[in-house]
């Protein structure tokens, strides 16, 4: 009975002894707690004002330290954060705040807005520090070679602003429509890119319409004036049947098909002068290179061309064209630099070899591409290679001296050109002349629809 009474009597002194020293310690905690003794806002330049998160520290609704602050991104986000290649995850900096305990705060808002709240600073309200650093949201680049420019797609795409998007807080566009500005010339004051994404800016002023003037991407802009008139001109885009765009024109000064005259108005038909326009060899004129043709007769294109209205963009449809095999013509050069050069020649077993009678592989695939299409250099490179063209070789002979001999041709240049079945390909070899037996004097065997049909 005494043994029970005293163990009641130790824990519940036990207890009570815990309770104590628990509200000492609650106490004590809230004691510890800071609190804010100074706020200011910060007044300096704004621009110099951009920081970006350092990933060390929280950003808190309060200074992280004092009672009731509660966590507006998280340790970790502020990591992703601070890894982000996107301007929109800097910040502006633009309150600070002291505590008791001697630490500043910084209040800071991300650039798209979605974060705003106190991070740790540092100790000094001058310097950034602790959970942010200054940063450059841009960075300046080279001015083109040519600082005049017109808008490329006067639109609602890609206007300028007062600083590129999220490189400074609440950025805004000059204007929302560039379409009123289509004519006017632009100069290239600056150039700078994004810092973190890498692309690539211009400040433009704008001589005419002032209010215009300020950033915009440098894909935006063009060296070339559009001068595309609605009230006069129709756009042709040339597209295939699955929607690839071929080719772009315009057709300008096109005549009422109500008075014969000059149209006035945007949304004037103009059918019939467009179709007087748009005929075959108009087509095959602005086709040429791409290896498509137009048909002015096909039912399509015959309701696109007669609903034509000023202002509008029509569609004209393209067929690619066949194939054509082109033949390639070899030449040896004594330079690269060359393009003239002694043509080279098939071997055959009727012939008596020399120093341009070369011994072709013989091959089943040709050269090959949609008739008239452009090919470039690097394209006939490329077969060549495919092809084992490379390196050519010709039997062996005998040289002036008596000596047996061969020469070998190893590829050096090529020219651009169109797909055709009249007009050859080129392609330049340098020459080494060698002594002993030729590597062709024994023949490969090939498969039985192989050919040297591809020497032109």
């Amino acid at each position: 009975m005494q043994s029970r009474l005293a163990k009641s009597l130790y824990l519940g002194l036990a207890a009570l002894s815990f309770g104590a020293v628990a509200t000492v310690s609650t106490t004590a905690s809230a004691k510890s707690k800071a609190k804010v003794v100074s706020t200011q806002n910060l007044k300096t330049d704004a621009t110099t004002r951009n920081v970006e998160v350092t990933g060390t520290n929280a950003i808190y609704s309060k200074p992280g330290t004092v009672k009731g602050a509660r966590i507006v991104a998280s340790k970790s986000k502020v990591k992703t954060l601070a890894a982000s290649k996107k301007s929109a995850d800097y910040f502006r900096a633009y309150a600070v705040a002291k505590t008791n305990k001697g630490s500043v705060y910084y209040k800071i808002v991300s650039m798209n807005g979605k974060y705003r709240g106190y991070i740790y600073g540092g100790k000094s309200a001058t310097t950034f520090a602790g959970g942010i650093q200054s940063a450059n949201t841009m960075t300046d680049a080279a001015l083109p070679a040519n600082t005049t420019a017109y808008f490329a797609k006067p639109g609602t795409a890609n206007v300028t602003w007062n600083a590129p998007k999220y490189t400074q807080y609440k950025a805004s566009k000059q204007v929302k429509n560039t379409t009123p500005f289509a004519k006017d010339t632009l100069k290239i004051t600056k150039a700078a890119t994004k810092t973190r994404e890498g692309s690539l800016y211009y400040y433009v002023e704008d001589a005419t319409n002032p209010s215009v003037s300020g950033w915009i991407y440098s894909g935006a802009v063009t060296a070339t004036q559009d001068t595309f008139d609605a009230k006069t001109d129709v756009k042709v885009q040339f597209k295939t049947t699955d929607g690839t765009l071929v080719k772009e024109t315009t057709l300008a000064g096109l005549k009422a098909d109500s008075d014969s005259k000059l149209s006035t108005a945007t949304g004037t038909a103009v059918g019939k002068d467009v179709k007087t326009k748009a005929t075959n060899d108009w087509g095959k004129a602005l086709l040429s290179g791409t290896g498509y043709t137009y048909a002015a007769g096909d039912s399509v294109n015959v309701a696109a061309v007669s609903a034509a209205k000023t202002g509008d963009t029509i569609t004209l449809f393209v067929t690619k064209n066949t194939n054509a095999d082109t033949k390639i013509s070899f030449y040896g050069v004594s330079s690269d630099l060359s393009q003239q050069g002694t043509p080279l020649t098939v071997y055959t077993t009727d012939k008596t070899a020399d120093a341009t009678t070369v011994a072709f592989p013989k091959l089943s695939a040709s050269f090959t591409g949609a008739n008239d299409a452009a090919y470039t250099a690097n394209d006939l490179q490329s077969y060549l290679a495919a092809n084992g063209l490379t390196t050519l070789d010709t039997p062996s002979y005998t040289d002036k001296s008596g000596a047996k001999v061969y020469t070998e041709y190893t590829f050096s240049s090529a020219l651009a050109g169109n797909y055709s079945t009249t007009k050859n390909a080129k392609a330049f070899y340098t020459s080494t002349v060698k002594t002993g037996t030729s590597p062709v004097d024994t023949p490969k065997e090939a498969t039985t629809t192989a050919n040297t049909n591809y020497v032109g």
